[in-house]
This record gives structure tokens, sequence and C-alpha cells, in this order.
């Protein structure tokens, strides 16, 4: 694929809920163009966009994949994404690389949770936002309700510009408000037809809305419109694209991708009306003196990393979007997020999972490198000496845990390494060592995200797990004082082992921790041994007393004992110390604590009764509501962490997955006694497993 200059180029993320079709529009964009020979299916495997095996099997995106064409005098960067909600940052990723986001409406349905997040993300990226209405051959499809329900959800700077020519199996074509030209496709190939003369007051009242919309967005074009009562085509096409570029109109476009219809007028509109990386303000960044600075195509390079992917051929693969200068094959970058210099090799231009080779990519373009050693998604490469670094991609935190072992001691070994990878190539993905409980947890953005994870640690790495729910890391402490002797006395024939202490137990405020007082008074016990005793608590403090969990803010005063010239030891008054604290422990109202988080649930307001009451029977605590904005509420609250292992999957059902929530952790408080009972019966059956 040949050099374009940055005027000529459109960078387009394909968004929507998943099953509105954006692979396959971005096959038939791809046939039409002639950038493949045959199109596509996702439901035979053959589509360029899902070329990796989970794709294939599920049917369905799970990566970003960039799928470039030439169409008339542009080349068209689309950006295919996924649709469920589990892999939403490959979606936040895509749009900062481009300069719109098409989103795709299936015509059969209504507006689903993907279309409303890729909106929402849209929105916060501030690109330039068009729909798409798909699948107007299917049965029961209806355009105009679809318009409706677009326009009710996302204001009345949604416009048609296209309607279509017949419903059903009966589409067939379209007509283009903008020209009152009429198009008919037969057999994927378009031709001019005549509007259906049932459709001439429509289009002529709906063509005058949208003249009314794009005189609004220029004082000539307003001028013009006062004077003449309209306005020329070519005025016309020059407010759309005013309005498009700043998001005063959201134009609404329709087809059929599987039918090939609207697709060559789709790619004539993106090559008109939206806008260039040229047209668009110069990305920010900060440079080296933490200021502020714009990048234009002409300043020196500076490409943002937007995506990794392990290829099983190349090794990493580094997906990049150039927004000054040009990256070079054979050159040296600088990465600024790391600060560290990087080896360029080969630089490609993608196609799916091809890779063309090419000697440069140019401002506005998209690339990639393979096996760069210290770059990951989000940083910024550029030339050492004009150093800037953009903004780092704010992806969101995990909100589903499992804990993973390996099957077999060789699993075991590739395990880490392997979960490292799968950590680089996704942001959303992350990996830790559970500090109380020793497990290796991994955390994402749902069950699918996660149960995709296992296989592609089989898959790419080879390494078997097993999964479970994580173990909460409970602590025990006392309610009230205790006194209690521990003695250690054992005979064996030759030297002893003696070691006696009075131990008082009492319960600290929550925080504080663990304190030893030494109140031995007389020598009662020899001062070498009192630091014996000590050591000995704390290492009971790390066996609990009912639930085998850590004790915690537990005060131990260390005020009475004995001793023997021959037989007292370090090691006999650990041991005294031990049984001194188990045994007052145990009179001193144990009670299991457990972690208590701060949640922080957005839900559209017609659900928020139904999230209050689940949370309620999660023993969480409401503190308050406030609205959000767009029909939606923030809920703030705290719930035992137990409670919450679930809850991502809990609330995508109750929500009909148009809600999001955040945990953090807060503190320990006393656990009701109903529900201590099922950790300390836990704790007394692994035990005696073991």
């Amino acid at each position: 694929m040949k050099a374009y200059p940055i005027d000529d180029i459109r960078n387009v993320a394909l968004v929507g809920h998943g099953g509105t079709g954006k692979t396959s529009l971005a096959e038939a964009m791809l046939f039409a163009s002639g950038a493949t020979s045959r199109m596509g299916r996702v439901d035979d495997g053959s589509a360029a966009g899902d070329f990796d095996a989970d794709e294939i099997a599920r049917k369905m995106s799970i990566n970003t994949s960039v799928l470039p064409c030439q169409w008339k005098n542009n080349k068209f960067n689309f950006i295919d994404t996924p649709g469920y909600p589990d892999f939403v940052g490959d979606v936040i990723g895509a749009l900062r690389a481009v300069e719109a986001a098409l989103l795709l409406v299936d015509g059969t349905g209504s507006i689903e949770v993907g279309t409303e997040m890729g909106w929402d993300l849209a929105e916060a990226a501030g690109i330039t936002k068009l729909f798409f209405v798909n699948k107007l051959e299917k049965e029961n499809s209806d355009f105009y309700r679809a318009l409706e329900a677009l326009r009710e959800k996302f204001g009345n700077s949604v416009a048609p510009i296209q309607l279509p020519i017949g419903a059903e199996d009966k589409f067939v074509g379209i007509v283009d408000l903008l020209t009152k030209k009429a198009y008919k496709w037969e057999s994927g190939k378009i031709a001019p037809t005549d509007i259906p003369g049932d459709m001439a007051d429509q289009i002529s009242s709906m063509r005058e809305a949208l003249i009314e919309s794009v005189a609004e967005m220029d004082d000539s074009l307003m001028e013009k419109f006062f004077d003449a009562g309209t306005l020329e085509d070519e005025d016309i096409a020059r407010g759309l694209e005013i309005g498009v570029r700043t998001g005063k109109v959201v134009p609404v476009l329709c087809g059929s991708a599987m039918k090939m219809v609207g697709v060559d007028t789709l790619l004539d509109f993106i090559g008109a009306s939206v806008p260039s990386p040229a047209a668009v303000p110069p990305a920010k960044g900060m440079n080296p003196s933490e200021a502020q600075e714009t990048r234009g195509a002409g300043d020196p390079f500076s490409a943002l990393v937007f995506k990794t992917m392990a290829d099983p051929y190349v090794g990493k693969l580094t997906y990049f979007r150039v927004f000054s200068g040009s990256i070079k094959s054979d050159s040296h970058v600088y990465n600024s997020t790391k600060s560290h210099d990087e080896r360029i090799g080969q630089v490609y231009f993608l196609l799916g999972k091809t890779q063309e080779a090419c000697p440069e990519v140019g401002p506005g373009d998209i690339g990639a490198v393979a096996k760069l050693q210290n770059t990951s998604t989000g940083d910024t490469l550029c030339d050492k000496n004009k150093l800037i670094a953009f903004d780092a991609i704010a992806f969101p935190d995990p909100v589903y845990t499992l804990a993973v072992r390996a099957r077999t001691k060789a699993d075991e070994d590739k395990l880490g390494p392997a979960l490292h990878k799968l950590s680089e190539e996704d942001p959303t993905f992350r990996t830790s060592r559970g500090v109380d409980t020793s497990q290796t947890l991994m955390a994402g953005q749902g069950d699918t995200h996660l149960d995709i994870a296992v296989g592609r640690l089989k898959r790419k790495f080879g390494v078997e797990v097993e999964t479970d729910i994580p173990k909460v890391a409970y602590r025990e402490t006392i309610t009230k004082s205790a006194d209690a002797q521990g003695r250690h006395k054992k005979q064996t024939g030759g030297r002893g082992q003696f070691g006696d202490c009075w131990v008082k137990l009492e319960p600290q405020p929550r925080g504080v921790g663990y304190e030893f007082v030494d109140a031995i008074v007389g020598g009662a016990i020899p001062k070498q041994w009192i630091a014996s005793v000590d050591k000995g608590i704390r290492e009971a403090l790390g066996q609990g007393i009912q639930a085998l969990c850590p004790v915690v803010d537990v005060k131990a005063t260390l005020h009475d004992g004995s001793f023997h010239n021959v037989d007292s030891s370090d090691m006999a008054f650990q041991l005294a110390g031990k049984l001194a604290f188990r045994a007052a422990a145990g009179k001193a109202g144990p009670v299991i604590l457990e972690p208590i988080m701060d949640i922080e649930v957005i839900v559209p307001e017609q659900y928020m009764g139904d999230v209050i009451g689940d949370l309620n029977t999660k023993r969480g605590r409401v503190g308050g509501m406030e609205p959000m904005g767009a029909g939606r509420q923030r809920i703030k609250a705290q719930a035992p962490q137990s409670e919450m292992l679930r809850y991502s999957i809990d609330l995508r059902s109750i929500a009909h997955g148009r809600g999001r929530f955040s945990a953090k952790f807060s503190h320990y408080e006393e656990m009701p006694a109903s529900s201590a009972q099922a950790v300390v019966a836990e704790a007394a059956k692994h035990h005696n497993e073991e």
C-alpha cells in the first residue's frame, strides 16, 4: 500500500454492541474497495478482522484489528473493535488512534448497551460520531424505529442523511437526502434509480429539516438560507462537514453489510465529511519541562501505542498511530514514557493478521512494528531530540478476580512469565499475588474476559491452569481482656525444656496492631528470654485463634512467670509464649474480622431500586446517591469483600449490562456470628485435610 498525505487519510473506529455487524461491515468495505478479493464472513471464520483462534471459535471480535483500504483518492484506516463489554479496553485504545467513531445499530432491535458505551467513549475522546443502521434486509428491521430510538437516546443532533428504499427482504437501495438522488444495488453493484413516488413527500420534509440544521453551522450559510429559503448542494455539503466535525450534527446512514447495500455511499460519505488527521487540532502532550506542547504533521516524529499483541510468528507486535513526522524501518526512536531507546526493525501496514512491509509510516497514519523490548500500550514513541509524552490511555480497573494455579510443576514454572505477557498485551488484565492468601490472582473486566485469558495461556504459552474464587483475607481479634499461663515442660532424660509465663491479652482499637509490654519485675523471667516470649506470641498471631487467620489489634502484657537455671531456653519460652497466647485468646471473646469495600455503582435510574435491593442482600450499606446526568445515578455504599467477588456478573444481569462499578478496600470490621461460623468451619475442614 502506498504512502498517503495526511489530508487524504481517514481514521475511523467501528464501534457498537456485539452482533450489530461491525466486522461484517468492515469486510464489505474491504471487498468493495478491492482491498480483499472475496468478502469474508464471521460465521465461517474467514473474516479478515477476526483472525484470532478465540474469535473464530466464538464468532465474536475480541481484539482490535486494523483494516485499511483505498477508496478513490483516500486511504481509510478502519479499526474494528469488540462489542462485548469485557473487552472495552480495546475500544478505548482504538478511539485514541482515530478522528471518528462509526457507531453501528442493528435495524432489527433497540439501542443496546454497547452502542451507548461507544457513544460515551467517543464523547469522552472528543471525536466525530456517525451512525450506520445495519441489517435492514432482516425480518422485523425498521429504519424509522431505529432513528426514533437514536434521537430519543442521543438528542436532536442525530440527523438522517439517507433513507432506505424498501424494507426487510425488499430493501434494495437508499435515497441520499443531500443530493436527492436514489441508488439501488443488485448483486452488490450500485446503480442510479428513480425515487419511489410514495417517498417524495417524506424526502422533501426530511431534507428541509436537514438543510435548516446545516444552515446553523455557519453565518454565511444562515444568510444564504434566509435569502433563498434553501441552500445549494455544495453549501449543504460544506455545512454538514462543519456540523459533523464539531459534533453538532451526528449523521445517520443506512444499509446492509451482508447484501452490500449502502457500502459504497458510506465510503463516499466518510471520504467527504469525516475529518482527516490534518483537520483536527494538533495532539497535545508534555515536554521534558512539564509544559504542554502540541505536535502537528510537520513536527519531529511522535506516535502513541494503542495496542500490543503477541503474534505467534513475529513475537510482540506494537500498533501505533503517528501524530507527527514519520517512523522509518531500521531506525531508532525514544520511548519517552519509559525513558528508553528502542530500535525499530521493519515497520508494517496491517490488514488484520497480514503485515505489509513498508519503508515508513507517515503523519496521521497507523502502522505496526515487531519485537520492541520495553514498549507497551499507552506509551509515547518520539524523536529523542524533541521529546514529548502524550497522556496515557485511561483503561478501566479490573472488576472481576479469580485465583489461578498451575496444574503441574512444569506449568508452574511457565505460569508467571505467561501471565506477565498477557498483561503486557492487555492493560485491562492484571495479575498479582495475594499477600495473605498466597494465591496467584488474575483480574479483568468479567468472566468471559478471564475465560479467554485461560484459553490463551494454554494455546499461546502451553500453560494449563485451574481457577477458583479467591480466598478472602480475613483477620481475627479479641473483644475482651483475658489472662492465662503458658507452661512448657519436657524431660527427655538429659537436659530438659522449661518455660513458664503469664500473659494478659487486651483488645486494641481497630488498626493499631500488635503491642507487646514487658511488665516482669523481680527477675521472674530473665531478660534474655522475654524476647523469646514475644517471638512465640508473634508466631501464634499468624496461626489464628479459630479460623487460621492472622490475629490483629491485640496488646499482650507479660507480667509473671518462672524459669529453670538448666532447662530454660529460648525455644522453651517461645513455646510457653505461644501456649499462653492460645489459652488467653480462647477466653478473650475471639471474633472474625472481614474486609469491607467502598463501592461506587453507576446505573440508569430505572435500575437503581434493584441495585440497592441487591446490595442489601449482600450485607451492603448504602451511604448516598447522586444524579450523574443522562438519566444515571451514582450509588455509594460499603459491603463485605466476600459478598462482592462475583458482583460484576450480578450487576450485569440486574442492569442489563448498563451498570458499572468500582471497589476499593476501606477497613476491617467484625463479621456477624452467623457468617463467621462458615469461615471457622471452612478453616477446620482445610486444617483436617492437611
